[in-house]
């Protein structure tokens, strides 16, 4: 053997090792090995060209194949491309084995079959070569894959970590939510207590005897949308709780699904609670200005919204008062009734009077035992021309003719002693009339039922 074969084998194999199996980063230790083989490999084979002797090369040959086949053995389970490099190592040096221990044991034999030893060498080398590509090949499949994981891993830590800054923040923000809607529940429940404390201020005021019916009323209207802020804070709190034990598990354990579940659940809450809040907090406010004496200062008023508004709360009320009373409730609200100018507490305390009058009615016939009698109350807007028309109508006990003279009389009225002041009707007629310029007029049938207009201008 030459001294070209293991010069290239120093020269090209070795750091072609080195690259390849990326010695620097996997096995520092042998990384600085092999460089140190290659210029032992120098040393050795220029003291052999000085020397004159051709029993160096062999043997800096197969240490060299010995030196790059360990880091290759080393690293045969972290890639088939190491083990496909220990394939072509073996191989060559199986080969040139041969053809040296030939070349000095059986010289003749080794002469006359030269071309033998030839070949196989040129095979072996031939298919080192293919291996080595194979292996290049498949190293650069395998660092891709590597990179293309790595990258895809980082990319999943950055979203992993906005996604947690986000749940943190959407947590945070939950929290004061709640904290602000608990506050707002409390304030609710205290207003409610406010509003049930004025019910004796406002039969003592005796603008409208009446008024002191509504409290019952108005406490139903919202307990409603109380009883739903009650439910769905408490569900939220709940849901809370879940959210906090499902992120204090360990990373591979949490329900990322689950977790996006319930913060959709806590938003259409919070929706569901906000919305109701305002509903009630509607209600106290238009009670508040209703039980004021207010300012006598006018604004646009939807009148179809009042009439209902006050429709409902006197039947509520009544009904809280004496759960024996029912009546069949009709309304008939024109919906091309404009919004006009009125002063929207004392209208709203003509209306309530009126329906309370009628309810009365109706309960008081029903109390008489009539066959197939059902009690109804009719409440009608109209727009004819530049006015308004508001009716309330029943099929109750009626009213005398011969006390319809007197019936906005003050302190004049049909109910027994205690059970009126006489002054509704009266404070009512003085408002629409005196205060609005419209007109209040009755029909009414004795053992039939009653029917009260109020005629309101549009301008």
């Amino acid at each position: 053997m030459n001294f070209v074969t293991p010069f290239m084998v120093a020269f090209f194999l070795l750091p072609f090792i080195q690259k390849f199996l990326q010695t620097k980063e996997r096995l520092p230790e042998w990384d600085q090995r092999l460089k140190y083989a290659r210029f032992a490999a120098f040393g050795l084979l220029a003291v052999e060209v000085v020397a004159d002797t051709d029993f160096i090369s062999p043997l800096v040959f197969f240490l060299l194949l010995i030196i790059a086949s360990i880091p290759a053995y080393l690293l045969r389970n972290q890639s088939s491309a190491s083990r496909l490099l220990l394939w072509m190592i073996v191989p060559l040096g199986v080969a040139f084995l041969i053809d040296n221990m030939g070349e000095y044991w059986v010289p003749k034999f080794h002469k006359k079959h030269h071309n033998f030893f030839e070949s196989l060498k040129g095979i072996t080398l031939t298919a080192s070569f293919i291996l080595a590509l194979v292996a290049r090949n498949q190293q650069k499949s395998f660092d891709k894959a590597i990179k293309e994981e790595r990258l895809k891993r980082e990319q999943e830590e950055e979203t992993n970590r906005i996604l947690e800054a986000q749940k943190l923040d959407l947590e945070s923000q939950v929290a004061a939510r709640t904290a602000e809607i608990m506050q707002q529940k409390e304030e609710l429940q205290h207003a409610l207590d406010d509003l049930k404390a004025t019910q004796e201020q406002l039969i003592q005021s005796e603008k409208l005897a009446s008024l002191g019916e509504l409290t019952a009323g108005i406490a139903h209207e919202i307990q409603n949308p109380l009883n739903f802020v009650n439910n769905f804070s408490e569900v939220s709190a709940e849901l809370v709780e879940e959210l906090k034990s499902e992120r204090d598990k360990e990373e591979a354990q949490r329900d990322a699904g689950l977790e996006e579940e319930i913060l959709n659940d806590l938003v259409q809450n919070l929706q569901k609670i906000n919305y109701h809040g305002k509903r009630a907090a509607s209600i106290v406010t238009g009670m508040l200005q209703h039980s004021r004496a207010g300012s006598g200062k006018k604004e646009q008023t939807d009148l179809n919204a009042l009439a209902d508004e006050y429709l409902r709360l006197s039947y509520h009320g009544l009904r809280a008062k004496d759960k024996s009373f029912n009546a069949h409730l009709i309304t008939d609200l024109d919906p091309n009734v404009p919004n006009i100018e009125v002063v929207p507490q004392d209208l709203g305390r003509v209306f309530l009077n009126l329906i309370n009058n009628a309810f009365y009615a109706v309960h008081k016939k029903n109390t008489l035992g009539l066959a197939n009698y059902e009690p109804t109350v009719w409440v009608t807007t109209k727009k004819i021309e530049d006015e308004i028309h508001v009716s309330v109508r029943d099929n109750g006990t009626g009213i005398p003719e011969e006390v319809q003279s007197k019936i906005f009389q003050p302190f004049f009225t049909t109910k027994p002693t205690g059970q009126g002041t006489g002054l509704g009707l009266s404070l009512a007629y003085d408002i629409v009339t005196k205060g609005h310029g419209g007109e209040m007029e009755m029909e009414s049938i004795e053992g039939e039922g009653t029917t009260f207009m109020v005629r309101l201008p549009i301008n």
